[in-house]
């Protein structure tokens, strides 16, 4: 599914840099991709499976953020493509037990949690986390044709956390079993961008949005068709020149400095990069008009440019 391998390509290079959402993350793709072994004389040691190397250096370098060593292996799957694997191993050091501790995954007395605390996901930079983690580790999007998104845990209280943790942010997952594991699921185009752009993944959630529009627009006369498709290439372009500026003044620490209505406005695109102006302008608080919520995109990207 080339679809999401963008998605978590574009998930793996997103490194975060506050410890309660590295935590989150790493808590995610433990309860998705994760298993616990034990080896005798009461030592343990934990597994992540993971289908891109990618992924699999991800989850090392948040480790390895967090004090704990890891080792990658590689293995071939046993099926029809035989496709490579990605396997981080980890020791059950006092070190590791701590972070897996405080990060959800295991109880102080060391046992596997089906779920972790709320805690883990209690701010909404976690949550985000949380769902980043998740994607990456169990996640997939097919289609194109019926979008479907699906986040894999290994059973019910997996599922419910990650449907509960979406909830927090207005996304409502469905639940599903599926033989031996879980999956948490949601279908249609503006649901699954907006939890890609949830967990990050805004330019993805930009290009499957263009990408449902334009199908859509084919399917009408050819000069509705190009006009339509013209108008969402515009619309596109402005949003993602309006996102990589805000990204950049959030990377040089400007936006903390920023007048309040250009900082809500800001942090608006951020989170739903693929709204109109018309949308965002109905976010702000309290309601203000395109024009104005124009103006203010206008001023993020020239504050940019200098």
């Amino acid at each position: 599914m080339p679809f999401s391998e963008d998605v978590r390509n574009e998930l793996a290079a997103i490194a975060p840099v506050r410890r309660c959402d590295r935590l989150a993350e790493l808590s995610a793709l433990f309860h998705t991709a994760g298993s616990l072994h034990l080896r005798g004389h009461g030592e343990v040691a934990l597994h992540l499976d993971l289908g891109s190397s990618a992924v699999a250096r991800r989850g090392f370098a948040l480790l390895r953020d967090l004090g704990v060593e890891a080792e990658i292996r590689t293995y071939t799957q046993h099926a029809f493509a035989r496709p490579t694997r990605y396997q981080l191993h980890v020791a059950g050091t006092p070190t590791a037990l701590a972070v897996l501790q405080e990060a959800g995954v295991l109880t102080s007395s060391g046992a596997p949690l089906a779920r972790p605390p709320k805690r883990v996901a209690g701010r909404a930079c976690c949550r985000s986390a949380y769902m980043r983690g998740a994607l990456l580790g169990g996640g997939s999007v097919s289609g194109p044709r019926a979008r479907q998104l699906e986040l894999r845990t290994a059973d019910r209280d997996g599922g419910e956390f990650l449907a509960w943790v979406a909830g927090q942010e207005g996304i409502d997952l469905h639940l599903r079993e599926r033989g031996r594991f879980w999956t948490a699921y949601l279908k249609g185009t503006d649901a699954i961008a907006e939890t890609l752009a949830l967990a990050g993944a805004s330019d993805t959630a930009l290009a499957l949005e263009e990408h449902a529009v334009v199908a859509a627009a084919r399917a009408q006369a050819n000069r509705l068709a190009n006009a339509d498709h013209a108008n969402l290439e515009r619309s596109s372009r402005a949003a993602h020149a309006q996102l990589q500026a805000v990204r950049w003044l959030e990377r040089e620490g400007r936006l903390g400095a920023l007048s309040p209505r250009l900082r809500e406005i800001a942090e608006l695109r951020l989170r739903h990069p693929s709204l109109s102006l018309r949308e965002l302008a109905a976010k702000c608080r309290p309601p203000t008009t395109k024009a104005a919520a124009h103006r203010r995109l206008r001023k993020l990207t020239h504050l940019a440019e200098r």
